[in-house]
């Protein structure tokens, strides 16, 4: 997949690790900065940490001769989070009997989603939010016979929440309803108060345990910024406890305090408090989100309709809800965290993507789905070609192509000096170039969406900067925008166009669409500046 779905799915793990482990250039997020740190380093560094590791270690033992190239780089993290997506299809087919809904009928939902395709292969936080849900409503969800839950689900339902509050805090408003459904299973299901007092303290002492596992580690790795200081805290035991406390870093919470202030919510965009509820879940999940609400809508007019019966004859407190439209829990489970998501202002559609689960094991129920299966199956056909292939696809494809050309025989025999200017695309993951912290040779130029005139500013002057004998300079821009260069007062020696690339940020125009020009309109183009003229 050569769709770029945003940033965050490199600059949130794989662009870290590959700094730390593969000492390569690359661009380290704030996130991940000892001043600010509001991301875990766990999860980055059992994900693609690993994989880096090991593709590393093939690397020194001469078993590959080239493992680390750009292509690696991309595809091994991706190829882990690919196996650990299969956490959803088990979940699935154990929750389905359950939950009232078929098993094939929700694990072809499931599979055929393109959330699942596009969103899970990649190196998101928010996928492993999704599996980290799939795991706690495996665990809440007792066996198709009923029965009480067994002992371990207690200390294994803290150690999942736990876990999922550090990889993003958000994931407390997924696992609200899933906890309290349990804490009322285990409620009805033991007579002694004693009982259900034992099983909520093992979920807060496991819960407590993991979250000092958590916060020891990211206190070693961002007091002593990067593995290769991990260990250099020196002293007794003691002076190192107390070290160690004099620097805690407790990232879930300097996460909170970051985005719970509206004006940092800002410089990331703000959006209307409906547009998780009326954008981002349609956009996501299409028709099933649609569904989902008929069906809320039919099992609220049914309630009132029982309860203004049960007040008229005076008959005490209305009966439980009928299931003719479905599990009102399952509804629960999806709805609760898309209210709570949408109480803040910054609102992405990844944000939603562990709501799949809840969502495909109420769709599968009643066949609820099966007559929607045509528009089902167009919709994700679509979804997976605009966001796995089109949406900023020319960039990743581009970097390859860089990659191959600074360490090409020809660069290497003879250094050269490269300038790499990127503009109006989203932000280039540098860890793709493979080139090394000691490397000097190679600049990038993030210019990101700027406008026209500070644009042609920075082409001329790496242009006209003659200090430099043997400099390259190439300018990276979409086909949209390409005609702003012409204005800069630059020519090119050669310029490649990567197709398919679509911007969002610069829309082509319908009809240039429909013109002899139309593939420029859907490329990016590399262009190198002639420096002679």
């Amino acid at each position: 997949q050569a769709g770029y779905l945003h940033p965050d799915e490199f600059f949130q793990a794989p662009e870290v690790m590959a700094g730390d482990i593969l000492n390569l250039q690359v661009y380290y997020p704030w996130e991940f900065l000892s001043r600010s740190p509001c991301r875990t380093v766990v999860f980055p560094l059992m994900t693609s940490g690993v994989t880096y590791w090991m593709i590393k270690s093939l690397q020194q033992l001469d078993l590959c001769s080239r493992c680390i190239n750009s292509y690696t780089l991309l595809v091994s993290p991706r190829l882990l989070f690919t196996i650990f997506s299969f956490v959803l299809d088990c979940s699935v087919y154990r929750l389905a009997p359950f939950w009232e809904a078929d098993p094939w009928t929700a694990l072809v939902l499931l599979a055929g989603s393109y959330v699942t395709l596009v969103f899970y292969t990649r190196t998101f936080s928010n996928a492993l939010e999704g599996l980290f849900l799939a795991l706690l409503m495996v665990l809440v969800s007792p066996g198709k016979s009923g029965g009480s839950l067994s002992q371990p689900a207690s200390s294994l339902i803290g150690m999942v929440t736990a876990a999922g509050f550090f990889n993003r805090p958000t994931f407390l408003a997924f696992a609200l309803m899933p906890l309290l459904y349990w804490a009322g299973t285990i409620a009805n299901s033991q007579k002694s108060i004693k009982t259900v007092i034992h099983h909520f303290l093992k979920l807060v002492l496991c819960a407590c345990f993991t979250a000092v596992v958590f916060i020891t580690a990211d206190t070693f790795y961002f007091t002593s910024m990067g593995l290769d200081n991990f260990y250099s805290v020196k002293g007794s035991p003691w002076d190192v406890i107390a070290q160690l406390h004099e620097k805690m870093v407790v990232t879930p919470l300097n996460f909170l305090s970051y985005n719970l202030n509206p004006y940092n919510l800002a410089l990331h965009g703000s959006h209307p408090q409906v547009t998780h509820f009326a954008v981002n879940s349609i956009m996501l999940f299409g028709i099933l989100h649609i569904l989902a609400i008929g069906a809320g809508f039919k099992m609220l007019k049914k309630y009132f309709q029982q309860l203004r019966e049960v007040t008229g004859n005076n008959h005490g407190s209305p009966g439980p809800l009928a299931h003719s439209e479905g599990n009102p829990i399952l509804l629960l489970f999806y709805f609760v965290p898309l209210v709570f998501l949408s109480l803040f202002s910054h609102q992405e559609p990844r944000f939603l993507i562990p709501l799949i689960l809840p969502l495909v094991l109420f769709s599968a129920s009643q066949n609820r789905a099966v007559k929607w299966k045509p528009i089902i199956v167009i919709f994700n056909i679509l979804g997976a070609l605009l966001f796995g292939c089109l949406h900023q696809g020319g960039l990743i494809p581009c970097l390859f192509h860089l990659e191959q050309l600074v360490h090409s025989p020809e660069s290497l025999n003879h250094p050269r000096h490269y300038t790499l200017l990127f503009a109006h695309t989203y932000m280039p993951p540098r860890s793709l170039l493979n080139i090394k912290k000691s490397d000097t040779h190679i600049e990038v130029i993030d210019m990101a969406g700027s406008e026209e005139e500070t644009l042609c500013q920075t082409v001329e002057q790496q242009a006209n900067n003659f200090t430099c004998n043997d400099c390259h300079v190439f300018v990276i821009i979409p086909g949209t925008v390409r005609a702003t260069l012409t204005k800069c007062g630059v020519s090119f020696k050669n310029e490649t166009l990567i197709f398919p690339h679509l911007s969002m940020e610069d829309p082509p125009q319908i009809p240039f669409l429909f013109s002899g020009n139309w593939k420029s309109q859907l490329g990016l183009y590399i262009l190198h500046v002639d420096r002679d003229q």
